[in-house]
């Protein structure tokens, strides 16, 4: 099952990791499913705009005023309740239709890694099953 590294750089961040996920499509599966999932609870993934960036910094943004960085609730030890929450949020997995051997996305989707506890090095699997035909 292929697996890719990400290291991340931010705090709180959005990696475009379409181009490094679409490069792992058999070359011989045509139609199917490709399933991309975090091996983190405190990084998540999502499909959304790659086009404009200020997107990413709106959901950065929207997601921080939502689950603030300190809670005087939290009780996780480590002090990254806000990761944990967030990438609940967000989700450990996304799923994207493959068409004719490549990634079946909208013109301007792309798979993103949600970081929200970095600078990290993450695990992302990725797999793939041809649809029954």
């Amino acid at each position: 099952m292929p697996e890719i590294t990400v290291v991340t750089r931010e705090c709180c961040e959005l990696v475009d990791i379409t181009r490094r996920i679409a490069a792992l499509v058999p070359p011989d599966l045509g139609s199917g499913l490709c399933s991309v999932h975090s091996l983190h609870t405190t990084a998540a993934l999502t499909v959304n705009e790659n086009a404009d960036p200020d997107v990413q910094h709106d959901l950065l943004a929207k997601l921080d005023a939502l689950v603030p960085q300190h809670e005087s609730y939290y009780r996780h030890a480590e002090g990254n309740s806000a990761a944990h929450l967030k990438s609940s949020l967000m989700g450990f997995s996304v799923t994207v239709p493959v068409r004719n051997g490549r990634l079946h996305l909208g013109t301007w989707q792309g798979i993103y890694l949600c970081e929200f506890d970095g600078p990290r090095t993450r695990r992302v699997v990725v797999t793939f099953v041809e649809a029954a035909t």
